[in-house]
């Protein structure tokens, strides 16, 4: 229940404004501008890789909390159990202070640094600063944190502390699900038949790093691996443990000790690229239009094709000098659908759908609206749309019913 209610405070603050980035991505929005549609609409720019990263790196800090909580639960404390992230936690601060126990005071400025640790070149940790410094006071961890955290399912966590959410699986049968030709291999519900171990976070990273990070990802089964842009400052270079070993020498129990914060620093700047750069267009596109690249390209070719057949049409009333004039008014029937063509082409918005609440998902496919504000935005629009389309009609077939006919 009170979930619930939660979610309708979001929902009730959102009937004058459009959802912010970190909505969209904690799932707290409705179509046509979730979780869903801003995936398909990065997967038509090609830059779907980018969300997918983020969506993994996501599922693997959830593991790695979930992993936490199962040590506390069985009475040990996080330094008795790992004394080595407990020492590296403490040093360089981590994104799990409150879930292991930590005095957190502080620790916010030093994460970003802490997630590359030493698998950094001196130059790169030194690049890394100066970015860190520049960007200070506009981190993303805050709007990061309220229901992003929980949004994949664990099964051990208890619910009074943690808000059920709908599992966004990009991963195993997610291409009979959405419908995408590619996604991460990284399970979304994490299986809770036998306790979470060191060995599945160093899994766990490992699928990332080789998948997004590593060099290889771009020449090596490139049907499986899709290498992601990131500034020199934030690149890993090497991932030296393996998931099929345990670590032994005191380097790789060094190593693995950041692993559960390995990759928030590249996480947070996935994050900023996202919502500076693709999430604008994505409302543009979503929230002031309902049409696919693909389909509003359709409608030009095809109003084009219709305005040619009544205008021949028009004409050949016209000098033909066919009586009676009346016949003439007919030829709003081709002038509304193809203007009605052309003008949802120029504002990508099919005004008949938006009347029937549908907004297209690929091309020709479509769904319901159901975001409040959105379906307020598109209804305006469709408005305009259609008393400008009726405005171009009727002066198109008043002007060829008062030209006089001469029959050449």
């Amino acid at each position: 229940m009170d979930d619930q209610r939660q979610q309708d405070d979001w929902e009730s603050n959102r009937d004058d404004r459009l959802p912010s980035f970190t909505e969209v991505l904690s799932r707290r929005t409705r179509p046509p501008v979730d979780l869903f549609m801003f995936y398909l609409f990065l997967q038509r720019e090609g830059a779907e890789d980018i969300l997918d990263f983020w969506l993994d790196v996501q599922q693997h800090e959830n593991l790695c909390r979930a992993y936490f909580k199962d040590v506390r639960k069985s009475g040990r404390t996080i330094k008795e159990d790992w004394p080595q992230y407990w020492d590296y936690a403490r040093r360089r601060g981590s994104i799990y202070g409150t879930v292991v126990g930590l005095n957190t005071d502080g620790m916010h400025t030093k994460r970003s640094t802490a997630s590359t640790g030493e698998l950094l070149s001196e130059q790169d940790k030194r690049n890394l600063a100066a970015t860190d410094e520049k960007a200070a006071g506009r981190s993303t961890s805050p709007r990061l944190t309220p229901g992003i955290s929980e949004h994949t399912h664990v099964a051990s966590m208890s619910p009074t502390n943690d808000r059920p959410t709908t599992p966004f699986s990009l991963s195993g049968r997610t291409p009979t699900l959405f419908n995408l030709k590619r996604a991460s291999r990284a399970p979304t519900v994490i299986p809770r038949s036998s306790a979470i171990t060191r060995q599945d976070l160093i899994a766990s990273a490992e699928r990332i790093y080789f998948r997004y990070l590593s060099p290889a990802a771009n020449t090596v089964n490139s049907q499986e691996n899709h290498e992601i842009y990131l500034p020199p400052s934030l690149r890993i270079h090497s991932f030296p443990l393996s998931s099929s070993a345990e670590p032994r020498s005191q380097s790789e129990m060094a190593i693995m000790a950041q692993i559960p914060d390995m990759f928030h620093a590249q996480k947070e700047y996935c994050f900023r690229a996202m919502e500076q750069d693709a999430f604008p267009r994505f409302l543009r596109a979503k929230a002031f239009g309902n049409l696919t690249p693909i389909s509003a390209l359709v409608r030009l070719i095809l109003g084009l094709v219709l305005l040619w057949i009544g205008l021949a049409a028009a004409f050949s009333l016209v000098f033909l000098d066919v009586r009676p004039k009346s016949k003439r008014f007919f030829l709003f029937i081709p002038f509304t659908f193809a203007i009605l063509f052309l003008v949802s082409h120029q504002y990508e918005l099919d005004p008949i759908l938006v009347f029937l609440g549908q907004s297209e998902t690929t091309p020709f496919r479509t769904l319901r609206i159901k975001e409040p504000y959105v379906k307020k935005l598109l209804l305006g629009r469709a408005i305009w749309v259609s008393v400008l389309v009726a405005a171009f009609v009727a002066a198109l077939t008043l002007i060829f019913w008062a030209v006089p006919g001469h029959r050449l």
